[in-house]
This record gives structure tokens, C-alpha cells and sequence, in this order.
């Protein structure tokens, strides 16, 4: 007898197998034709009070192709790394390198606003600095009182 468990995604083997085959089929080329998807990697660091998100973006026009934003309640990093090799050939060729359009999303706190996102660019990665993110965010301990609580009578 066998017995069917339902994936949750819990399980770290599975998540790492749903992680293995989503990278494997997600950017497959679309129905319509269109090119591969491109997805920068990206590593979240905390920096004191900050966080500081790093995408690779190696052979992007930042300054005309990827846009920052701060819209509702996440930060956005979307653009597009352009084929600059579309010229014919005859014989065939092998891909490794992904083009085409990318967005990536990473949740914020309620308290940070566009006013603390910062950006720069250098040597093929993209930082943008998130400040204050942690500012306020250790906990702060309560008393517990002995006895039952007092109820005010009105």
C-alpha cells in the first residue's frame, strides 16, 4: 500500500525540488515566441539599521533600460538586458546567456518610504540601499504581573 502525501512546500527536499524544477521550465520560451526571460540574482544584506539588496545586472544599460520604484509596499527593480547580438548567421548557436524583460519584488515595512530607497550602479551590479528598514525593530520585553488581572467595575 503507498500513501499520497500532499506537498505543502515545507519540506526542505521538496522546496529544493520545486526550486530546481521552477528554475528549469520558468523560462522556457513563451507561447508567442518571445525571447528567454532574463532573472538578475539578488542577495539581501542587513547593514546596521539598513538593508542593502545587490542584484547582478553584468551587461545592462541601467541608466535607460531598469527602473527602482517603491510602490505599495514593496520595492521594485524591473527592466529589460537586450540582445546586442541579433545579427544572422548561418550555422547554429548555443545560449547560456538569458535575455529579456525582468522585475523583482522585495517586501518592505510599513514605516519605510521611497524617501529612504537609494541606488547605485558599478562594475555589473546594482545596489539599492533601503534605509532604516531595522530602525526600531528590537523587541522590547513586558512584565508579567503575579495574580489575576484587575477588572475595573464602572
Amino acid at each position: 500500500m503507498s500513501t499520497i502525501t500532499r506537498f505543502r512546500g515545507r519540506d526542505p527536499f521538496f522546496a529544493d525540488f520545486d526550486t530546481l524544477v521552477r528554475s528549469t521550465f520558468a523560462n522556457q520560451p513563451g507561447q508567442s515566441g518571445e525571447a528567454l526571460a532574463f532573472t538578475p540574482t539578488a542577495e539581501t544584506v542587513r547593514d546596521g539599521d539598513d538593508v542593502v539588496v545587490r542584484l547582478d545586472l553584468p551587461g545592462v544599460d541601467v541608466a535607460e533600460d531598469v527602473t527602482v520604484e517603491v510602490t505599495n509596499g514593496r520595492l521594485v527593480v524591473a527592466g529589460e538586458r537586450k540582445d546586442a547580438h541579433a545579427e544572422e548567421s548561418t550555422g547554429r548557436s548555443v545560449r547560456e546567456v538569458r535575455y529579456g524583460r525582468f522585475r523583482r519584488s522585495f517586501g518592505l515595512p510599513g514605516h519605510v518610504g521611497a524617501d529612504a530607497v537609494s541606488a547605485h550602479y558599478d562594475q555589473g551590479v546594482l545596489n539599492v540601499r533601503v534605509a532604516g528598514v531595522y530602525a526600531g525593530t528590537e523587541p522590547t520585553r513586558i512584565t508579567i504581573a503575579d495574580g489575576a488581572p484587575q477588572v475595573d467595575q464602572a
